[in-house]
């Protein structure tokens, strides 16, 4: 087993995030982010899996043949299996075409953390007033962050008419951080010569803009996977999670070529992601000891009206024991049900207490069962 790690240091993003919360899920303690990663990597290693560091996966000489470039330079190395786990990223300013100036102290979350967290910027770096934009769960994380590297967080904006995080983070940046957030606004532009002085809201319902001074903008969220080798090496994409289409045990569309975490299901924590990437390493072990089994037959499940995505969207019809799925709402709804249509048919209904954007839920996979295989695609919809 080789994992292969562009950065200098093993463990991902939990290494740039300090606070706590890391772990519950799979091992069965709170850690910060950093002493988390560092468990997780010395499980790795006295597991004898060799990792190497400053080495990134390039391209693809053939299926399952990596071209990696590291600093002995470059070479080609083939596998049995091969595991996608490049994560996600937030979409930079430039992807979400906010107008304006094009001054410094425009950052998005990671790039926040990796100042304060791994390359100890200074201060003065960052500046000492910010705005964040989001108000999802790492954009809380963003504040934490940005008062960690004593800069006064001023406000947060998201266009939803709420929050998408749980009710405690949100009460602690109001009342503790005594951080305002605005709903129903957006960002519409950015202003400064050499550093950003001023940015530009605007009420998502009438148009009318203000104007506050910050010498600091932090865009959180609006995650897109990093999905470039998985395109290079002609996997199927799935148009609503933009990653490869995955199936619950990870396998694509390519024979030996599993995916997992964030590039399938972006974003989720770290301790949720690793109990999900558990499954797919099982089915990895099954793969190597069956040898070159062709790619199962599976049904396409699409997330439409008022879904943004469904994880697993790739599906082998009548499992009865499958697990169950991960769907993402595109707006708040309280009393929704979500609806599962094949063929014209309903298979099924899952009623939700509310659907919240930017947030995770489940339905179960119970219907799996019921599934014709040669009805084609299945259909999942939010309605209520």
């Amino acid at each position: 087993m080789l994992v292969v790690e562009r950065e200098e240091e093993a463990g991902g993003v939990p290494r740039h995030c300090a606070h706590t919360g890391f772990g519950v899920r799979d091992l069965r303690r709170v850690l910060s982010g950093p002493r988390y990663a560092r468990r997780i990597v010395d499980l790795t290693e006295r597991a004898g899996v060799e990792v190497s560091t400053r080495t990134m996966v390039t391209g693809w000489a053939s299926p399952r043949v990596a071209e990696i470039t590291g600093p002995a330079g470059v070479e080609r190395v083939g596998a049995t299996a091969v595991v996608l786990a490049t994560g996600a990223r937030e979409r930079p300013r430039a992807a979400r075409l906010v107008p304006g100036d094009r001054p410094a102290g425009v950052l998005t979350t990671g790039e926040l953390q990796q100042l304060v967290h791994v390359r100890r910027g200074a201060a003065e770096a960052i500046g000492r007033r910010a705005v964040v934009v989001g108000a999802e769960h790492v954009s809380y994380s963003a504040l934490l962050t940005l008062r960690r590297a004593g800069v006064r967080p001023i406000g947060m904006i998201t266009s939803l008419e709420r929050h998408q995080t749980v009710g405690l983070f949100a009460l602690a940046a109001a009342t503790a951080l005594r951080v305002p957030l605005w709903t129903g606004t957006s960002l519409s532009a950015i202003r400064g010569r050499g550093r950003v002085s001023q940015v530009e809201l605007a009420e998502v319902s009438s148009g009318r803009t203000r104007t506050i001074d910050a010498d600091t903008v932090v865009f959180s969220g609006d995650w897109i996977p990093d999905h470039e080798l998985a395109r290079a090496g002609g996997l199927k994409i799935d148009p609503g999670t933009r990653g490869p289409a995955a199936d619950l045990l990870g396998r694509t569309s390519g024979a030996g070529i599993f995916a997992a975490g964030n590039l399938v299901h972006p974003v989720e924590p770290a301790d949720v992601v690793a109990c999900r990437a558990a499954r797919v390493g099982l089915a990895v072990a099954d793969w190597l000891r069956a040898g070159t089994d062709p790619v199962p037959a599976r049904l396409r499940v699409v997330a439409t009206d008022g879904l943004l995505w469904v994880f697993p969207n790739l599906v082998a019809p009548g499992a009865a024991d499958h697990g169950p799925f991960a769907i993402r709402s595109r707006e708040h709804r309280h009393g929704a049900t979500v609806v599962v249509e094949q063929g014209g048919q309903v298979v099924a209904r899952h009623r939700l207490r509310r659907a919240v954007p930017n947030r995770t839920q489940e339905i179960p996979g119970t219907w799996v069962g019921a599934l014709d295989p040669q009805a084609g695609a299945v259909l999942l919809r939010i309605e209520g």
